[in-house]
Parts: structure tokens; sequence; C-alpha cells
């Protein structure tokens, strides 16, 4: 029931940003086009990374092609935002399965609660789609396995991940660690397979980084490396990583899931995001911390599990109080996250302007090339060829599309001629700060 009731609350808030045309990104597009490619048995190119840009060469996460099937009968972005919205709430059944199963039906459903309002994932939720929904319960799964002492079933569960993206890798080696360290003790055969996994981790992301998306890579590069790269350390924004580490562990886990050797599968994301030059990863936002989550909050089921046996007084009172305060705080935090919109009227309704807008882009005949900044995209990657505005590469698309609302553009006939000196358009027509124009030549 719990998982049911994330996935009704997740998809609502994910499609009704969607139906207000609200994308903060171009990722759902450049997703759809991916998936749209798996669908019809092409390579997955995502133009508007750039005309004819193979997605693997930017990151690996072949993972996508599984919802090829559900797009071909259902071709539209909200098949990608419903798909995330269940694999999300999936991920709640280990965490809450998993916390029962140690602390009792009780505790294990509020340390469920807590986790399927975790900022993480509603952060997640609201940001478009990302690969890495898949990640999430794989992740769960694996935890839950390993606090379950299923140690070959966590190996499993955790091998997938590096096809998810190539960062993964790193965390399949990280819940290996685990794995030898938890079994070294009740299954000692089982540490040799674990170190193997924890290898392969590590292989899989070095060989992912420096020799498959090169090869898929027009550059013969990483495009990320300069993310790293980039002028500063890991002391720059060190107040910014610091109140994203208290996020992390104060409402999520009362700083008790410390006292678990599962948080170390939390360290490789924590790693590559902090010594990242781009302080995009260093924050709360976005969808970078979806991922530890369930690492976090079954490190605390574990704490909590052995604190029942702790001879401090204060510790067991503590612990015994904690998964309460966990969930209360959740519920608190909700009311400034993105499910607090579940409350508010207009999430259920499409706005009047939005359906003028989707009028003028019908317009636009299927199959057209169009080049577009984020606003319309995701009304057109379902059935036309879309680049991102200014990177053609010297195609003149049969259409321009650009949410002006802003007035970033002072003179739009003036902006296509910049772009395009060889083309002459007109505009097709406007509807609340959106615009079209149309190629009239060559």
């Amino acid at each position: 029931m719990l998982a049911g009731a994330l996935f009704l609350a997740y998809a609502t808030v994910s499609v009704g940003r969607y139906r207000h045309m609200a994308s903060m990104s171009w990722d759902l597009g450049i997703f759809e086009q991916v998936v749209r490619a798996y669908a019809h048995l092409r390579v997955p190119v995502a133009d508007l990374k750039g005309p004819g840009f193979n997605i693997l060469g930017d990151h690996f996460s072949p993972v996508t092609v599984v919802l090829a099937p559900l797009y071909r009968l259902f071709p539209s972005p909200v098949t990608l935002l419903v798909a995330q919205a269940a694999l999300f709430a999936l991920s709640a059944v280990p965490v809450t399965r998993a916390a029962a199963g140690l602390l009792g039906r009780r505790r294990g459903l509020a340390l469920g609660v807590a986790y399927g309002l975790s900022w993480g994932v509603q952060r997640a939720v609201d940001f478009d789609f990302h690969e890495i929904c898949f990640a999430v319960p794989l992740i769960a799964f694996a935890l839950e396995a390993v606090l379950a002492r299923r140690w070959r079933s966590a190996l499993c569960w955790a091998l997938p991940l590096v096809l998810m993206k190539e960062d993964l890798g790193l965390t399949v080696a990280a819940i290996a660690v685990v794995v030898a360290l938890r079994a070294r003790h009740f299954a000692p055969r089982t540490v040799p397979y674990a170190l193997a996994v924890a290898l392969f981790g590590v292989l899989a992301t070095a060989l992912t980084l420096t020799v498959v998306i090169p090869a898929f890579n027009t550059t013969g590069a990483y495009d990320y490396w300069d993310k790293v790269s980039e002028t500063g350390g890991p002391w720059d924004g060190l107040d910014t990583k610091l109140r994203t580490l208290a996020w992390l562990l104060i409402p999520t886990s009362g700083l008790f899931a410390l006292r678990s050797p599962l948080l170390l599968v939390a360290l490789p994301t924590l790693g590559w995001r902090f010594l990242s030059g781009d302080p995009h990863y260093w924050g709360t936002d976005w969808h970078y911390s979806a991922v530890l989550m369930p690492v976090v909050v079954l490190a605390l089921a574990d704490a909590l599990s052995a604190a029942r046996h702790s001879p401090s007084a204060r510790v067991r009172s503590y612990a015994s109080h904690l998964p309460a305060a966990v969930v209360a705080a959740a519920l608190a935090l909700t009311t400034t996250l993105p499910l607090s919109a579940l409350t508010e009227a207009d999430v259920y309704r499409k706005p009047a302007e939005v359906r003028a807008v989707e009028g003028l882009l019908d317009r636009i005949p299927d199959g057209a090339s169009v080049e577009a900044n984020i606003g319309p995209i995701s009304r057109l990657t379902s059935r036309c060829r879309v680049f991102w505005i200014g990177n053609t590469r010297g195609i003149a698309p049969d259409f321009i599309a650009i949410d002006n609302s802003t007035r970033w553009v002072e003179d739009v006939m003036e902006y296509s001629r910049q772009l395009h000196p060889r083309a002459t358009y007109v505009v097709e027509g406007s509807s609340h700060g959106y615009v079209l124009m149309k190629r009239t030549r060559p």
C-alpha cells in the first residue's frame, strides 16, 4: 500500500509539472529521444546534444533500453515520467521490508514513510527524468539482501548498476566491500566473490570512462573530465557541501546512520560530487542525492537494530525514539518540498495558457525538424526531430520554436537571421511568450 500511495504521489507531481510545461531542463527531451530511438530499433541518438549525437558517448546508461517496449505502446514523455515514479515507489518496498524485519512492523513502516518522503527522492521526482531511477531500487534491494545476510543476492542486485551510469561501478564496489566486511564472520567463502565483484566495479567504471564512452563520442574523450579538473578543490564550496551532509544525515537519520558500515556505500557518489569543481553537484537540488536515500535509511535501520543491544541506556533510548522522529521530520519538511504541491488544486489542472501554447506547437507537422529551447521541447520530441537552440551545426531546421516569455530575445526575426544567415524564417504564430517561426527558404 505504501508503494502504491507513493507511486500516485510521485506520478501526480511529475506529470503535473509536465502538464504545466514547467520542465526545468532539456533532460526529459534528451531521454525521450534516446528511448524513442531504441523503440524504433535505431542507434540511441539525442539530437538535442548535437545532430546525430550518440548518447552512449555522453553518459553510459544503456539500461534505458528497457523502456522501449512501453514507449512503443505509449509514445509520450509521460511514459518516462510514470515509469520513473513506479521505480522510485518500488524502491520503498525493500527499504520498508528490511526495516520491518529488523525493527518490527511499526518502526519499519515509519522508516519506509520517511524514505518515501525523503528530500532526495522528492527532488529527483520533480526534476524531469533521469537514468538513476533504475539505480535507486537496485541499491535498495542489494542493501536489503546485505541486512538479511543473503550475500550472493546482494552482489547480484548490485552488479547491474554498471549499466545505469558510468560512476555507479564504484557503488557496486562499495556494496561488495560492505558484503565482504559483513560476511567474513558468517560466510568467509563469500569474501573472495565479494572482492572480485568490487574489483569488477572499479574496472567497469575505469573502462567505461576511458574506453567505452570515448569510443562513442565524436571527440574521442569523456566530456565530463573538466567537471573534476575545473579550478578549485575539495575545499571550494565547503559551506554548501557541509549543508548537504547535514541534510543527508540529520533529518533522515538523526546522525545515527553513521554507526552502520552500510553508509560506506554513499562514499563514491559523495566523493565525485564533492571533488567536482561544478557547484551544481554540491548542493541538495536536482536528482543527484536520490541514490543516497536508500543507503542512509537502511544504514539507520541497521544501526537501530544494533543499538537495542547497546550497554548505554542513553543510546537505547535515543534509538527507540528515532523512527518516530525521522518520519515526523520527513512530514514536516515535505511542506517545503515538491510533494507539497499535492495540496494545491492547480497541480491537477492544465492551465489555459498551456493549451494555447500546445495549439501553437501543433502547427508543426509530425516528422519536421525543429530548433527549440527548454519550453517547447517536451511537446515535440515524441514526433519531431528536435535540436537545441543554437546547436544545429549548420542544419537549417523547418521550424524554430522558443519560449520567449522572459523576453530574452528582443527581435525574434533578427535572432533567426543570426542563427541561420542563409535561411529565411517568418513568424508563424505566438502565444503567451512562445514564438514559432517557419522556414520559407532555402
